[in-house]
């Protein structure tokens, strides 16, 4: 506690300016095509989004744990790529560069709680799943929907608190020398990064999110289809196991092009900053575009959906 009120200072007087300038993609050429295809992006991710919202909440058949969780990812999808790609559009499309500081802590609020969110429902899936193949005898009692519900509602209260204490930690911050973000939002590491005081706890802070957030959900992920695998070994017929597995399809596939590109951003540091910058963008509004059709394309119970008389499929399908 004495390292972050060292850190932090006691006595002084903040510098906090009437706005900042997002300043990512400027300069970069050919633009306004990117940001005509974010807006496709948008597009079809509020379409997508919110379709299989409907469908669960429509068909009771859908009211199972797996689905809570379903629902709560094209939630957070829906609101995540609401909160940014329009702002997006707007700041760099019609050149209004310039937010003021409480709308960008806001705009840094929705966007990191949302991308927090998808990791850690990909952890919530992953759950349904390991329990569904390992221990298919007791999913009904482990896996319900209130448990489901219950581990939803624990890590948007995770998030919202730690999102909430590293907002805290930047209006801690003085910023004397550039008001530039080099990011296509309200990016934390920009904010701290140009302060003119010592930033060690928002650095320290957003260190530790980012394991918690990002390495121990691909950890909890790797390890969960590692066990998956044994155990799918031990079946007695490889077709039993094939048909098994294929229910994890959907959700190997959200972790895919959730965490490949970020990881691959990340570890390449060859890569050119402007690249890096629509790299991440397109990391950020892709996965919400892509999950409602993952979901359509290879879970059997929404495609059954597409008739109107959904009383009629067959509930064990």
């Amino acid at each position: 506690m004495e390292f972050f009120n060292s850190a932090l200072g006691k006595n002084i007087t903040f510098v906090r300016p009437a706005y900042f300038k997002i300043a990512g993609f400027i300069g970069i050429p050919n633009m306004n095509y990117y940001y005509i295809f974010l807006f496709f992006v948008f597009f079809i991710s509020v379409l997508g989004n919110t379709a299989v919202m409907t469908v669960i909440y429509l068909d009771h058949n859908l009211r199972t744990a797996k689905y809570v969780a379903v629902f709560n990812l094209a939630f957070v999808d829906l609101l995540g790529n609401t909160a940014l790609v329009p702002k997006v559009i707007d700041t760099f499309l019609f050149n209004h560069y310039y937010i003021s500081y409480n709308e960008c802590l806001t705009y840094f609020f929705f966007c990191y709680m949302c991308l927090s969110m998808q990791a850690l429902n990909l952890v919530a899936l992953c759950y349904d799943r390991l329990v569904a193949i390992m221990f298919p005898l007791h999913y009904q009692v482990t896996v319900t929907p209130k448990i489901m519900l219950s581990i939803i509602l624990a890590f948007w209260l995770f998030v919202i608190i730690a999102v909430s204490t590293a907002a805290g930690l930047l209006t801690r911050l003085s910023f004397c020398n550039s008001v530039v973000i080099n990011s296509y939002f309200c990016d934390h590491g920009q904010i701290f990064g140009i302060a003119c005081n010592d930033y060690s706890p928002s650095y320290i802070f957003s260190d530790v999110l980012i394991a918690i957030i990002l390495w121990i959900p691909l950890i909890i992920v790797i390890s969960s289809y590692v066990c998956i695998c044994f155990a799918l070994f031990k079946v007695s017929t490889i077709q039993e196991g094939v048909k098994a597995f294929k229910t994890c399809t959907a959700h190997l596939s959200l972790v895919a092009i959730y965490f490949f590109p970020i990881l691959i951003t990340f570890t390449n540091t060859n890569i050119h900053p402007n690249h890096r910058i629509i790299n991440l963008s397109l990391t950020a509004v892709f996965p919400p575009m892509l999950n409602p059709i993952i979901y359509v394309l290879q879970t059997q119970e929404i495609k059954l959906r597409k008739d109107p008389s959904w009383d009629l499929i067959n509930k064990n399908q």
